[in-house]
C-alpha cells in the first residue's frame, strides 16, 4: 500500500497526539470503518471477492452485504457470477434413488 500524503499524516498524528486515539493504526481501523458503513457498495464488492474466493460461504458473504441470501444471489446473477454448487457423487445419489424406488 502507498503511504498516507503528508496531509493526512499530519492529521492522523495530531489525532494521536491529541489523545483522541491511541495510535495511529486505531485511526486507520475507524477510518476503514466509517468507509464501509458510509458505502455500502464497497460492502457488496468486498462480499463477492471473499465469496468467488472461496472464503466465506454464501450466507456469510450475504451478511456481510447487508442483505437476505436471496437479493445476494440476485446481485451475483446481474452481475453475471457463476455460483458453483457442491453435489454428490452420481453413484451415491443413484444408490439413494434406488432405495426410494
Amino acid at each position: 500500500m502507498e503511504a498516507l500524503s503528508v496531509d493526512l499524516e499530519r492529521k492522523v498524528k495530531a489525532l494521536v497526539s491529541g489523545g483522541y486515539y491511541s495510535s495511529e493504526i486505531e485511526v486507520i481501523k475507524d477510518a476503514v470503518k466509517s468507509l464501509f458503513r458510509e458505502n455500502a457498495e464497497l460492502n457488496i464488492n468486498a462480499a463477492i471477492e471473499l465469496y468467488k474466493k472461496g472464503q466465506v460461504s454464501l450466507s456469510k458473504a450475504a451478511e456481510i452485504a447487508g442483505m437476505t441470501t436471496v437479493e445476494f444471489k440476485e446481485i451475483l446473477g446481474k452481475r453475471g457470477i457463476v455460483r458453483e454448487i457442491e453435489a454428490r457423487p452420481t453413484a451415491e445419489m443413484d444408490k439413494k434413488l434406488k432405495k426410494y424406488l
